[in-house]
């Protein structure tokens, strides 16, 4: 299953790492442009996708919606974290790869 290898490369981004979790972390990365991929759980709360969102956007970051909030944060190994941000280019171009070049603009 194609959302397995996503996790996979999260958890690899995990211990390498090379990811951040949680909205205020993720946000403070975003702001220093350190983050190259999005990943927020389906079932993050409306006021945490719209703020995330509004983010990536100003900043011109992809953002992948994936998972729930308990697989996501299992993957990684850490709890409770509906967003998460790559910051590793290739792990970021694998997940994209994976997830679907087409919905970036790639390919």
């Amino acid at each position: 299953m194609l959302i397995n290898k996503i996790y996979g490369l999260l958890g690899l981004g995990a211990r390498a790492g090379k990811i951040v979790s949680g909205m205020d972390a993720v946000s403070d990365d975003l702001k220093r442009n350190k983050i190259k991929l999005l990943v927020v759980a389906k079932d993050a709360s409306d006021k945490t996708r719209k703020n995330i969102e509004y983010l990536a956007e100003r900043k011109t970051v992809p953002m992948i919606v994936i998972g729930t909030i308990f697989d996501n944060s299992k993957a990684i190994g850490k709890e409770n974290r509906a967003v998460i941000g790559v910051k590793d280019k290739n792990i970021s171009d694998g997940i994209k790869k994976i997830y679907g070049g087409e919905a970036f603009g790639e390919n």
